[in-house]
């Protein structure tokens, strides 16, 4: 196949690798299994991609977010979305100082990493301050832009069962996250390791991330985001990209297809996918692989979709196999 000028060489894909390799062991002092659901949210982060995390209590989202953001180095926030919850919590307001001028005091978004748990209790108007850091990578105030520090990153968490006191996610905000990610429970090993591991020999029923150590720094981060960037991606696997989405806009079931963002964003996370698959090029099975967390947010199905128990991932999961894939 064709290459670009820019070559991503097998030296730096393998450096990539074997610094994935050394994260996923760190992270696994803490995290106990969940191994699809730390590589999609690295391979997010790879991307330059936000991620919505989508579970039910108490399966360890808060300490995952935190656990990574301690192992990259990068700096961390937590904001806890409430339904009193006002803009300038999240991006800052402006006080008077001592001197009587006006002075800006910046909110928990000004950080690399931030962890917006429970996104959908807070009111429309504090999810578009978010919006509005998550698509400009930066906050307006009083009239003044502020930019956020690169490589910045909303990790948003969502209860998919209480819906008592909630705000659904406008579109507009849904579509700006790279990836959806479901978390389900663990299996009965890693449900057995996690028990032991809390339990054994401290009191209560959280987990030390001191004992991890940053693998990576900020610097670092946002090389193995260029490398990422530049890998190699055929016109056939894009037109297959492509397609797939394209495909969703007139399936039967499908309210709503994926827009062109989609497409974007399958290619974006196939490049990361296929970097941790050990390629210095994307082939169709790593946009197989990154489909369903990169359109299940993507999609609205009609509502005698739903009545007959299909989901967005069974959609999803027939409209690739609908598209022949090409031949690399």
């Amino acid at each position: 196949m064709t290459k670009t000028n820019y070559k991503t060489n097998v030296e730096a894909v393998d450096a990539l690798v074997a610094k994935y390799n050394e994260l996923r062991k760190e992270i696994a002092n803490v995290i106990v299994g969940q191994d699809e659901i730390v590589e999609q949210t690295l391979i997010s982060i790879l991307s330059k991609g936000h991620v919505l995390l989508v579970g039910v209590p108490g399966l360890a989202k808060t300490l995952l977010v935190n656990t990574i953001a301690k192992v990259l180095g990068l700096s961390y926030s937590r904001i806890q979305f409430t339904p009193d919850l006002m803009p300038s919590d999240i991006i800052g307001t402006e006080i008077l100082d001592e001197q009587r001028k006006f002075k800006f005091l910046k909110g928990p978004v000004f950080a690399n990493l931030i962890l917006a748990d429970e996104i959908n209790r807070t009111p429309p108007k504090t999810q578009a301050a978010l919006l509005e850091a998550m698509q400009e990578k930066a906050v307006t105030v009083a009239g003044t832009t502020y930019k956020l520090q690169e490589p910045f990153f909303v990790l948003a968490t969502q209860n998919p069962i209480e819906q008592e006191g909630t705000y659904p996610l406008p579109e507009a905000q849904l579509d700006r996250f790279l990836l959806k990610v479901l978390i389900d429970y663990p299996d009965s090993t890693e449900e057995n390791m996690l028990v032991k591991k809390v339990t054994q020999g401290q009191i209560g029923d959280s987990i030390d991330v001191n004992s991890i150590s940053p693998v990576l720094s900020r610097q670092q981060v946002l090389e193995m985001q260029n490398i990422t960037a530049r890998l190699t991606v055929d016109d056939r696997v894009v037109n297959y990209a492509v397609s797939i989405v394209r495909a969703t806009r007139e399936w039967p079931g499908i309210a709503i297809g994926a827009g062109p963002r989609g497409s974007i964003a399958l290619i974006r996370a196939a490049r990361a996918q296929a970097l941790l698959n050990g390629h210095d090029f994307v082939t169709p099975d790593d946009i197989k692989e990154i489909t369903h967390a990169a359109l299940r947010h993507r999609i609205v199905l009609a509502p005698e979709m739903e009545i007959e128990g299909q989901t967005a991932d069974s959609i999803i999961s027939a409209v690739v196999d609908s598209v022949a894939a090409p031949r690399i």
